[in-house]
């Protein structure tokens, strides 16, 4: 029986965000009130950092939030913190993330050296930041590094800090670099402090990366309200498909309450990504809902990481654990109510160290990495 016209049990929702560009889903949705047509009003949260966010998500301060994908799975799997049954809703959006050297560091890739030379030209251990440790910036900078021969648990010393404070940091020479979301490169920048190296693009092309997140049992209690978020993040979606789009919330997105962020620093590469570098894929919000189904083997790929990495041993299924964090069901209910067409189960990927990953020989794919921690 399909219940996506049912009413929402819950009409008021707040939604926890962290101050970074691919947060426009929601202030689309917020600003422009797209939830009235389902039922819901949205009142955005903005949060300091991916642990407030975590924590008011798991207190019920915030009924859902857009999330790192690997902070959901980090959560689910208890590494780091505390553990939780969390559900992904829905994709918010694909690419768009970066990684940020600091000046002497980029010029020394600039003339020709490697990665690894410049890291180790240093003669101590580089101080790189990301913003989570199980999310996706945790995981772009581990990838981007072991494929340049650098070991990111022993060569390199990562640390966690919020992203809106990783251009500070570097300008103060407290980092080496950095990996996160913009638009905190395009600041950096701006500062003259480093410049961006790398896209994720170049890592996983079209890789998932922030997801509409709640608790398992919010999602339980409430389907028709969650049903009904979907809804409301699937139209927002669409809706920064087009450009001139692109450049109005840009816009919103400068004020205080949002990013904080001069505009100038936010267009250009949310609405051209990589401020019109060749080399980064542009970040994706919808492309015909292609971008948002939460496949289960997208999900599955975060915990061949953790293991790779040995922050997780545990002997328990991980293709069961995607499959019940993945919200697929629910999605494709409300997907279909919108007339959104569903995209396959699975999609190949290969990435930049010419590995392949398609969610099909999980343990094959994780048996031919040589680095682990």
């Amino acid at each position: 029986m399909n219940t996506t016209s049912s009413q929402p049990e819950r009409t008021h929702l707040r939604l926890g965000f962290v101050a970074l560009s691919d947060a426009a889903p929601l202030a689309v949705a917020a600003l422009r009130d797209l939830g009235a047509c389902h039922g819901i009003t949205i009142e955005l949260c903005r949060q300091p950092s991916w642990a407030a966010v975590r924590d008011k998500l798991l207190s019920g301060e915030i009924d859902a939030a857009h999330a790192l994908y690997g902070l959901v799975y980090g959560v689910q799997l208890g590494i780091g913190g505390p553990r939780a049954d969390m559900a992904v809703l829905m994709v918010l959006n694909r690419n768009g993330q970066a990684i940020t050297l600091s000046r002497p560091l980029a010029d020394a890739v600039d003339a020709g050296a490697s990665v690894k030379e410049a890291l180790l030209a240093l003669g101590r251990r580089p101080v790189i930041a990301q913003t989570f440790p199980t999310g996706t910036h945790a995981m772009w900078l581990y990838y981007w590094l072991a494929a340049h021969g650098v070991h990111p648990l022993r060569d390199v010393e990562s640390i966690v800090i919020p992203p809106t404070r990783m251009a500070d940091a570097l300008v103060d020479g407290a980092l080496d670099g950095f990996c996160a979301g913009e638009p905190w490169h395009a600041v950096a920048q701006a500062r003259e402090a480093g410049r961006t190296v790398a896209y994720t693009s170049e890592i996983w092309p079209d890789h998932p990366e922030k997801v509409l997140a709640c608790r398992r049992d919010f999602a339980a209690l409430y389907p028709n309200t969650a049903r009904a978020l979907v809804r409301t993040m699937l139209d927002a979606c669409a809706w920064l498909d087009a450009k001139t789009h692109r450049e109005e919330i840009a816009q919103a997105l400068s004020s205080p309450e949002l990013l904080g962020v001069p505009t100038a620093l936010i267009a250009p590469r949310l609405v051209a990504s990589g401020d019109g570098d060749a080399r980064a894929l542009p970040v994706r919000f919808f492309d015909d809902g292609a971008v948002n189904y939460p496949r289960v083997s997208d999900g599955h790929w975060f915990i061949t990481q953790y293991r790779r990495w040995g922050m997780l041993d545990a002997d328990i299924d991980d293709g069961d654990i995607a499959a019940s964090v993945n919200q697929t069901a629910l999605y494709r209910d409300a997907a279909w109510a919108a007339g959104i067409a569903i995209p396959g189960e699975r999609r190949a990927a290969t990435f930049c160290d010419g590995r392949v990953w398609d969610g099909g020989d999980a343990a094959g794919y994780l048996a031919g990495f040589d680095m682990h921690a």
